[in-house]
């Protein structure tokens, strides 16, 4: 692209002066539209060292609001603190909430051209890296997002003679550093590399803009008219539904929950006793050696209202040193957390290597709970089963285990239950008027949830069904299946 590039005439300075005041205009209206609209705006800059990324962003913010926007300026490198998460996180805990923007001087791109510089990035690393990038452009347009990305171009020539006026001065000598005169000493081979990154990212609803930045007038002209066409474009098309992929993941058999039996799943107050201690003995042992070894592991727990799913958690994390692990009991989501992609929630809560998160009520809320109380369009949560898979795609390549528990009971047991509560006194905060009316959709909400699994039971993230009826032989069966999957990621 960058090879490729044809440098357009810049306009004489009156025409030039005319067409920017009518571009940032347009900006300064665009940003209540999107404001009622609900469109978050994610905008990228990158380019090549003093080409004026961070001078173009600062032009472009005077025409919206202060509380319109946030600007991110991300490490090229990260920390070792967000090396312990996967290689997305530290960029998607930036995103912008509904109806705003966010500016990042420079994202993505530069962590991973700096890498294969460097010769830290093997080409099948690389692959993995841009196909994540791909993935997640596309989730977040999808969403309602639009990104726009921005390279700023500069020559050799240009790039050198500005590095020159910078040293020439004491006061701003300061900015040219090593690495800056290093990349205008190795332009052609850099820009090979920029190129391959931005041919290979280059996607239909993500292209790139190529900005000739060689005027800094013009350069942000160029910005504020792209930026300008995609808003006008996203607004028209923003209530639009997008194609629902197909899924491509290697699936496991399963079985539809009312074919599962129940009734033979029962354990001896005995039996139940000595598992307990010696499974909890062996998950401790385990989750010490997870720390050592830097080990993620994530356990999901979905299920039916009062299966046991708090019991079944509390037997796992007994057996945990409490400084490894958090759980994350989740609700409907907060103002703030409703207002971005609906995997924003559960990719800031992830634990970083070595530790544990147990997750109590999951991202599984987008294709139940939001899928049959209307709260999200029935093309947001047929698309969410191939978004899911790409999810916990993305945190097993990136080394973490990933274990799904469904904790099943039937009609009858529930009622029991619920009946329990609501009769003893000590237990009656447990039960509230909406578990109620989701038993009257018991029979939706299987369907939903059988159609859940179906889609979502991967080879690498399949789920497993705690038969729960006798909550003892549940508690029992998860350790053992939480003891197995971990040491087979340890080996």
């Amino acid at each position: 692209m960058l090879r490729d590039f044809v440098v357009t005439d810049i306009p004489e300075e009156e025409e030039l002066r005319a067409k920017l005041k009518e571009e940032r205009a347009k900006l300064n209206a665009f940003q209540m539209k999107i404001k009622e609209a609900g469109l978050p705006v994610m905008v990228l800059f990158e380019g090549w060292n003093a080409a004026g990324k961070g001078a173009v962003i600062g032009k472009v913010i005077r025409n919206i609001d202060p509380r319109f926007f946030k600007v991110a300026t991300l490490d090229r490198e990260p920390s070792n603190e967000e090396k312990r998460y996967p290689f997305l996180y530290r960029y998607i805990r930036e995103i912008p909430e509904a109806g705003k923007f966010q500016f990042f001087d420079t994202c993505w791109m530069e962590e991973i051209v700096d890498g294969v510089l460097k010769g830290e990035m093997d080409d099948e690393t690389y692959a993995t890296r841009v196909h994540s990038i791909n993935v997640m452009e596309r989730q977040l347009c999808d969403n309602g997002y639009l990104v726009v990305k921005f390279f700023m171009n500069i020559s050799q020539k240009e790039q050198k003679e500005r590095m020159g006026k910078l040293l020439d001065n004491k006061n701003t000598r300061w900015r040219v550093t090593d690495e800056d005169i290093k990349q205008n000493k190795h332009y052609d081979e850099i820009q090979e590399v920029y190129d391959k990154y931005l041919n290979d990212t280059n996607q239909s609803r993500t292209p790139w803009y190529i900005i000739d930045a060689t005027d800094r007038k013009y350069a942000e002209l160029q910005v504020l008219q792209f930026l300008n066409q995609g808003i006008d474009i996203a607004l028209k098309n923003h209530a639009l539904n997008v194609p629902i992929l197909q899924n491509t993941f290697p699936m496991e058999k399963v079985q539809k929950l009312s074919d599962i039996p129940l009734n033979d799943k029962f354990l001896t107050d005995e039996e139940y006793k000595l598992e307990l201690k010696k499974l909890q003995k062996e998950l401790k042992e385990l989750g010490n050696k997870a720390y050592r070894k830097k080990l993620p592991v994530i356990i999901a727990y979905e299920g039916w209202d009062a299966a046991g799913k708090g019991g079944n958690i509390k037997r796992i994390t007994a057996a945990l040193d409490p400084r490894d692990y958090v759980v994350e009991p989740i609700a409907s989501p907060e103002p703030h957390e409703k207002a971005r992609h609906y995997l924003w929630r559960f990719w800031t809560r992830l634990p970083k290597t070595g530790h544990i998160t147990i997750f109590d009520r999951t991202w599984y809320g987008r294709v139940m709970v939001e899928r049959l109380e209307g709260f999200c369009s029935e093309n947001d949560w047929q698309r969410a089963y191939n978004e899911i898979n790409e999810f916990e795609k993305e945190l097993h390549d990136w080394g973490a285990v990933i274990i799904k528990f469904w904790v099943q009971i039937d009609k009858d047991t529930q009622l029991a239950r619920f009946t329990d509560r609501q009769n003893t006194a000590e237990k009656q905060w447990k039960i509230t008027d909406e578990d109620w009316r989701n038993r009257e959709k018991w029979d939706l909400y299987e369907s939903a949830i059988d159609e859940m699994i179906a889609k979502t039971s991967t080879t690498f993230a399949p789920w497993h069904v705690l038969e729960s009826v006798d909550k003892k032989y549940a508690r029992i069966k998860a350790l053992r299946i939480v003891i197995e999957e971990m040491k087979k990621a340890l080996k």
